[in-house]
C-alpha cells in the first residue's frame, strides 16, 4: 500500500512539534474570530516557502449565519512523486472557553496555567499536527504525493466551516483525514447526527399578585413539558427498545420581573442519534410535550398558551466501511507507528459529518486532547506527537 518505496520511516522533530501547539493553543479565536490563528498560520507557511498565492480563503463568512472574521484556509501543495491527493484537516476554532488560555507543559501533559479558561487543544493540536507535517516536509526535504492541507473554521458552532466550505477549492483529494479529539490510535469512521430546536412559547401577561388568574405562565408551561419529557425518558440519554439516542436542553431565556405573569420564552434544544428515522421521534416527542403542555396552563377564560417550535439538521450521521481507502490507510499508519488502532463511532459531530456528506469520505484521527471544552483540559504529549508522526506518514505517502 505504500506510495513511496524508502525503506526509514521519517520522524518529527519533537520539541518543534511541542513548542507549535504551545504557541498555537496561546492565540484566541473562538468560532468566528479565528483571524489570529489564521494568520499565523500564513506566517508559518511563508517561513517554509509556501507562496502566498497558494494559501486561498473560501468565502465562509458570506454563507454562515455567523458571518465570521475568516474563511477556511486551503493550501494545495503540488506533489513530487505521482500519487493519489490526499487532504490532512483540523478546525483551527475553539469554544469561548479557551479564550486567555496560557499553555503549560507540565511532564507529560499540557494544561492552561489559568484555572478559569480551556486550553484549546480542541482542536489547535489537530491543527497543529496538520501544519507541522508540512513544515516537516519542507524542512527534512521529504518527498510526498498532492497534498491539500485544510484548516476550517466554525466547527464548534455546528460545524459551519465544513458545511459551507468551497468544496472545488479542495483538488478533488482520493484520500481524507481528520484529527480531532482522543487518542492517536483512535479511528473514527463515523458519527451521530444532530438537530438543533427553538422552541417559543406565548403566553398572557397579568400582574403576578393581582390578578394571577388571567395570566398564562409561559415558564411554567416549559416546566410542564420538561418534566414530561424527563419522566418518560426522553431527556438525557435515550433509550427505547434498539433505539439510542440523546436530547438536551440547552438555555432558556424568559421572564424580567417576579411580578409579572411571564408571557413569552424561548428555549433551545437538541435531539441526537445516529438512526436519523429516531432522531425523528425525538423531535416529535419535544413537539408532543411541549404542544400538550401549552393546553394544560389556561388562565380563568380557559385561554391557553401558544406554541412555536421549529429545527435544523445541524449535521447528518454516517458511517464508512472499513474497506474504505481512507480507513485502511489510517489503520496502517496507526501500526507503522507500533500503536494497536481501535475503529470506533463518535457521539458528536465532526467536520467529518459534512465532508463525508458532500462526496469525499473521511476518518477522523486523534491527536491526544483530553476534558475538552472544560477548564481541565488536557494535552498528552505523548499522543499529540504520535499524532504528529501519523501526520508525517500520511502527508508523505508511506502507508
Amino acid at each position: 500500500m505504500s506510495a513511496l518505496d524508502s525503506g526509514e520511516l521519517p520522524d518529527v522533530d519533537r520539541k518543534a512539534a511541542v513548542d507549535l501547539v504551545l504557541e498555537m493553543m496561546a492565540v484566541p479565536g473562538k468560532s468566528g474570530d479565528e483571524a489570529q490563528v489564521a494568520a499565523l498560520i500564513r506566517r508559518k507557511l511563508r517561513a517554509a516557502g509556501i507562496k502566498k498565492t497558494a494559501v486561498v480563503e473560501d468565502r465562509v463568512p458570506r454563507k454562515s449565519p455567523l458571518n465570521g472574521e475568516c474563511g477556511n484556509l486551503i493550501v494545495k501543495v503540488p506533489g513530487t512523486v505521482r500519487g493519489p491527493r490526499r487532504l490532512l484537516m483540523a478546525h483551527i476554532d475553539t469554544v469561548p472557553l479557551c479564550v486567555g488560555s496560557r499553555p503549560v507543559r507540565r511532564g507529560n501533559v499540557i494544561t492552561s496555567r489559568d484555572p478559569h479558561t480551556a486550553l484549546g487543544a480542541d482542536d489547535r493540536a489537530g491543527a497543529s499536527v496538520i501544519l507541522n507535517a508540512i513544515l516537516e516536509i519542507r524542512r527534512q526535504r521529504l518527498p510526498h504525493p498532492p497534498l491539500t492541507l485544510f484548516w476550517p473554521v466554525q466547527e464548534e458552532i455546528g460545524l459551519y466551516g465544513v458545511r459551507y466550505a468551497s468544496i472545488g477549492k479542495l483538488g478533488r483529494p482520493n484520500l481524507c483525514f481528520n484529527w480531532d479529539g482522543g487518542s492517536a490510535y483512535h479511528v473514527t469512521i463515523g458519527a451521530t447526527g444532530d438537530y438543533n430546536m427553538e422552541i417559543e412559547i406565548d403566553g398572557i401577561a397579568s400582574h403576578a399578585g393581582a390578578r394571577p388568574e388571567q395570566g398564562v405562565s409561559a415558564i411554567a408551561v416549559a416546566g410542564l413539558a420538561i418534566a414530561d419529557l424527563v419522566s418518560n425518558g426522553w431527556h438525557g440519554l435515550v433509550i427505547k427498545g434498539a433505539n439510542v439516542g440523546t436530547s438536551n436542553i440547552g438555555y432558556v431565556n424568559a421572564g424580567e420581573a417576579t411580578n409579572v405573569v411571564t408571557p413569552h420564552l424561548t428555549l433551545h434544544a437538541e435531539v441526537r442519534s445516529h438512526d436519523p428515522r429516531f432522531r425523528e421521534r425525538l423531535l416529535k416527542e419535544f413537539r408532543r410535550a411541549f404542544e400538550k403542555a401549552a393546553q394544560a396552563v389556561k388562565n380563568d377564560e380557559g385561554r391557553p398558551a401558544g406554541v412555536r417550535f421549529s429545527s435544523e439538521l445541524r449535521y447528518e450521521s454516517f458511517r464508512l466501511s472499513e474497506k474504505q481507502p481512507c480507513v485502511k490507510t489510517a489503520i496502517s499508519a496507526v501500526q507503522a507507528i507500533g500503536l494497536d488502532p481501535i475503529v470506533q463511532i463518535a457521539n458528536g459531530g465532526l467536520d467529518a459529518n459534512w465532508l463525508s456528506a458532500r462526496g469525499l469520505p473521511t476518518v477522523t484521527l486523534g491527536c491526544g486532547q483530553r476534558h475538552a471544552h472544560t477548564v481541565n483540559e488536557e494535552l498528552h504529549v505523548d499522543d499529540y506527537l504520535n499524532a504528529c508522526r501519523l501526520g508525517l506518514l500520511l502527508a508523505t505517502g508511506h502507508t
